[in-house]
C-alpha cells in the first residue's frame, strides 16, 4: 500500500473512532434517560491493509468467526463460531469442501528461530477439530487434525494421515500418509485402517452439508416476535435505572 493509501486508511479509521466517541458523549449527555445499546465492533471478515480475505460464495463464514488479512477459503468449506484466522504477516489458504471447527486459530509465520517463513495451507476436504492450533504448516488433501491438536512451524500432514486429538506436532515433523500420530510430543502410533481412511472424506462431506444448514439459519432476518421481546426486555431495564 502506497503513502496515499495508508493516508486513506488512516482517515478512515479516525472518522470511524469519532462517530464511536461521539455516541458516547450522547450517551453520557442523556443521563439515565435512554436506551443503552451495547454494540459490537466485531467484523467477520476484516483486511489488513490492502490485504483483503477472498472467500468463495458458497462457503460459510460463522459470525462469530474471525478471517483476517491474507486468506483464501475455497467452493464449500466452512469456518465454524468462534474460529480465528488471522493472514496478517504471511498467506493463508484453504481448499475446497474444507471445514475449520469451533474456536480453532490458524496463523502464519512470518520469521521464527531458523529463520523460515511460513504460509499456512490446508487443502481440499480436510476436517480439522474443535480448538485445533495449526502455525504455519501444510495439510494436504484429506487429511484430519483432531480437537486441540496443535501443528507447528513446518509441519506438513500428508493425504490421508491422521493426527490424534491433544497432540503436540513439533516444528519441521512431517507425518507420512496413513498413519495416525498422537501424543506430546507427536509419535507415529499406528496405520490407518481402509474404514478410518474414508471416514476423513465422509466427515468433510458431512460438515459440508451441515454448514448449508447454519448458512441458511444465519441468513433468515430475526423474527419479528423475538425482535419485540428484545425491546421489551431493554425498555423494563430502562424503566428499573431511572427508578
Amino acid at each position: 500500500m502506497g503513502t496515499l493509501g495508508r493516508a486513506a486508511y488512516t482517515v478512515g479509521f479516525w472518522i470511524r473512532e469519532t462517530g464511536q466517541a461521539m455516541d458516547r458523549l450522547g450517551s453520557r449527555l442523556q443521563g439515565n434517560n435512554f436506551f443503552k445499546q451495547q454494540l459490537s465492533r466485531h467484523r467477520t471478515l476484516m483486511n489488513v491493509y490492502d490485504k483483503a480475505p477472498v472467500v468463495a460464495k458458497d462457503a460459510f463464514v460463522a459470525p462469530s468467526a474471525s478471517v483476517i488479512g491474507d486468506i483464501q477459503v475455497g467452493a464449500g468449506s466452512s469456518i465454524w463460531y468462534g474460529c480465528v484466522l488471522r493472514g496478517d504477516v504471511n498467506s493463508i489458504s484453504i481448499g475446497s469442501g474444507t471445514n475449520i471447527q469451533d474456536h480453532s486459530l490458524v496463523h502464519v509465520a512470518k520469521s521464527n528461530l531458523p529463520g523460515k517463513v511460513h504460509p499456512t495451507v490446508i487443502g481440499d476436504n480436510v476436517t480439522v477439530g474443535h480448538s485445533a492450533i495449526l502455525h504455519g504448516c501444510t495439510v494436504e488433501d484429506e487429511a484430519f487434525v483432531g480437537m486441540k491438536a496443535t501443528l507447528l512451524d513446518g509441519v506438513v500432514v500428508e493425504k490421508h494421515a491422521m493426527v490424534a486429538a491433544g497432540a503436540l506436532v513439533r516444528q519441521d515433523t512431517r507425518i507420512p500418509s496413513g498413519e495416525v500420530w498422537g501424543g506430546n510430543p507427536a509419535k507415529f502410533l499406528r496405520k490407518l485402517t481402509d474404514k478410518e481412511i474414508a471416514f476423513i472424506a465422509e466427515s468433510a462431506a458431512n460438515y459440508k452439508s451441515l454448514a448449508q444448514v447454519h448458512a441458511t439459519q444465519n441468513a433468515e432476518p430475526l423474527d419479528q416476535t423475538d425482535f419485540l421481546k428484545v425491546l421489551q426486555k431493554k425498555a423494563n431495564e430502562a424503566k428499573t435505572l431511572i427508578q
